[in-house]
């Protein structure tokens, strides 16, 4: 098989969103009060946000960890079948109300996206009954150093070939080129190794944004 060493450039991501479907313009609302804030709020790179909603179409119960201006929830739950619902879960009600304002403006209706208003180790503990599944998707994307918690928390939330999806995990990257061991970056490199190399997963890394990592748990021999 042949490689040629491309790597995509701007022209590239130029041509992609130019041919790609128009996005709601809820999203560019979303992008520019997220940059707008001091310090930023991180929020979904675009083109992983369409990654994302094609992870999402179909999947009926979903689950989000790290809601912050719910860009990303808006990407899965547009997505959606008509009939599906996310729960999402964040402490900091201030960005989850204009989160809301933006889904409604988005057209989601009343009931279809609830808000977890805690910190999200404290919710699985305390067996929220919203968040106890089974989901068919959960997206992760909150505290770095808590990646492997929220995971060993929704594993036996998950459904039968569900997906979990967690962004930033190469780090603007920190991660690959192995900056420091301690911290968010060491965190995530740990949370990676531990992912591809368990027999129980099957998982990946797509180079998208600020790194997805995708994967479903494998089914018992």
């Amino acid at each position: 098989m042949q490689q040629d060493g491309y790597t995509p450039d701007a022209t590239d991501a130029a041509y992609i969103e130019a041919t790609a479907a128009p996005v709601h313009p809820v999203f560019a609302a979303i992008e520019t009060a997220a940059m707008a804030e001091q310090p930023s709020v991180p929020i979904l790179d675009r083109a992983a946000g369409r990654v994302l909603a094609v992870l999402a179409s179909g999947r009926r119960r979903i689950v989000e960890v790290g809601t912050a201006f719910g860009y990303s929830t808006l990407w899965m739950a547009l997505a959606q079948p008509p009939d599906g619902t996310i729960v999402t879960i964040d402490p900091d009600a201030a960005r989850t109300a204009r989160a809301r304002a933006w889904w409604r403006e988005a057209g989601l209706a009343d009931g279809r996206i609830a808000v977890v208003a805690r910190p999200a180790l404290e919710a699985f503990g305390a067996d929220e009954a919203s968040l106890r599944g089974p989901f068919d998707l959960a997206f992760i994307d909150a505290l770095k150093e808590e990646y492997a918690a929220y995971l060993a928390a929704l594993r036996p939330r998950l459904a039968p070939h569900a997906l979990v999806v967690a962004d930033n995990v190469l780090w603007s990257g920190r991660v690959a080129r192995g900056a420091t061991a301690a911290g968010s970056t060491g965190a995530l490199r740990a949370f990676n190794a531990t992912v591809l190399g368990d027999p129980t997963w099957h998982a990946t890394i797509l180079p998208v944004g600020d790194g997805l990592l995708v994967a479903t748990p494998r089914e018992a021999a």
